[in-house]
């Protein structure tokens, strides 16, 4: 009960927050005190409602919001989100454009499961819509899947992603966004022994931690720092009675969410001070540059116990990836295997979370690969955001990842023209 009772009080503690801050701009809202204009009471009411939008976000999986676009035909397309395999800890899901005919270049997105919703790359998936067709493993919350489900660890991640290779087939184009960058290697290495006709066209592996040790971060140094049992005792909750996966044991977001802030308390105190004093003066808007960002960074979900302690253990202290001695169900994968997949890498300058470097090593370890499929990119100036889905990503990086696929796709076959026979 003790790991119960610990989840709990920090969804009392946010309920509590949430409280307040609608409390607080309810309070300072009266009419009445518009009869004597305070500014500690605009004060008042603008805290308030920074305060409660902030913690109710903390529990709420952004909508997203991929509505409709204009395509290169100027014209606006509907998009309509089906998910084409469904699964108790993720789905795979496709941005289908009716109407539209589809595209050639087919991607498959590998989102993270690192605290934050597969809505994270809402801005990455915007920007390839026009051009390809869009698929993403949806992750699913931790606390919202009954114990009965079973484990869920980073075997049967890797598993999950073969799984969604085989179902979009051979002319798949895979781009994993940071933390998934080592199991989709995995993944890959595993079809590519298991069921060569099921491989990927190309990945592209953008800012991961293929060999955490190739560049030392915070983010690498915690993991050797701590051993597993005080991960496992100050990290690890058990889910409370509120949510449907009740019992289960995880890493939670709330928890994951106090890491992040704490790496930059400094800028995101600032920011919080700053939006107040907009609200406060009638400049702030809803959907503002702070609330787009914040909205989406504030909303955080539970890992299970198991795949975050295995991803410490495995990914980073053990380094079973980079040192090639992944084994998924007791068999070894063997990234020598793949022989027939286009690699490349993409790495910010400024990086802090996954180095310059981290990623690259997957490039020595691909020895069945030929040096001609084999690329990489080091972008100037960019930070770990920015590769995925700033403007770093939009003028830079995306047009030669749509150059690497198209290199790398299925050649066309060509057109049979048919020729009148003439003898008759």
């Amino acid at each position: 009960m003790r790991y119960m009772a610990t989840y709990d009080l920090m969804e009392t503690l946010r309920n509590t927050n949430q409280w307040l801050g609608a409390t607080a701009q309810a309070m300072a809202s009266y009419p009445i005190f518009a009869l004597s204009p305070n500014p500690a009471l605009n004060w008042m009411a603008a805290w308030g409602e920074v305060t409660e939008r902030s913690f109710q976000r903390m529990v709420t999986k952004p909508d997203w919001g991929i509505h409709t676009f204009t395509d290169t035909d100027g014209k606006d397309h509907l998009v309509r989100v089906d998910t084409i395999v469904e699964r108790p800890f993720g789905n795979l899901i496709h941005f289908n454009v009716p109407g539209r005919k589809p595209r050639p270049r087919k991607v498959m997105l590998v989102a993270p499961m690192s605290g934050h919703y597969a809505t994270l790359l809402r801005s990455t998936v915007k920007s390839l819509i026009i051009d390809c067709e869009v698929y993403i493993t949806d992750w699913h919350n931790a606390r919202d899947i009954p114990v009965s489900e079973g484990k869920f660890d980073i075997e049967d991640y890797t598993l999950y992603l073969v799984d969604f290779m085989r179902k979009l087939g051979r002319d798949t184009h895979v781009i994993a966004v940071c933390q998934p960058a080592p199991l989709t290697l995995a993944a890959a290495a595993y079809l590519a022994e298991e069921d060569p006709k099921a491989q990927p066209r190309s990945m592209t592996l953008i800012g991961g931690p293929i060999d955490p040790d190739a560049a030392a971060t915070d983010v690498t140094d915690f993991g050797r720092r701590v051993t597993m049992g005080q991960l496992e005792e100050t990290m690890i909750q058990r889910v409370g009675f509120k949510y449907a996966g009740a019992g289960r044991m995880v890493y939670p977001g709330l928890l994951q969410l106090s890491s992040f802030i704490s790496m930059n308390a400094e800028t995101h105190s600032r920011a919080f001070s700053d939006q107040i004093m907009r609200v406060a003066k009638g400049e702030a808007a809803d959907h503002d540059k702070h609330n787009r960002f914040y909205d989406e960074y504030l909303a955080v979900m539970d890992m299970t116990a198991e795949f975050y302690l295995s991803t410490v253990d495995r990914i980073f202290k053990n380094r079973e990836i980079a040192r090639n001695d992944f084994t998924v169900g007791g068999r070894k994968v063997d990234i020598g295997k793949i022989t027939d997949i286009a690699v490349h890498i993409v790495e910010g300058e400024n990086d802090d979370i996954s180095a310059p470097g981290q990623c690259l090593a997957a490039l020595d370890m691909l020895t069945g690969l030929p040096d001609s499929k084999k690329s990489s990119h080091l972008e100037p100036g960019a930070g770990h955001y920015g590769i995925f889905a700033g403007k770093s990503w939009r003028n830079n990086i995306r047009p030669h990842v749509l150059a690497f696929i198209d290199a790398n796709s299925a050649p066309k076959k060509p057109k049979m023209t048919v020729v009148a026979d003439k003898t008759a």
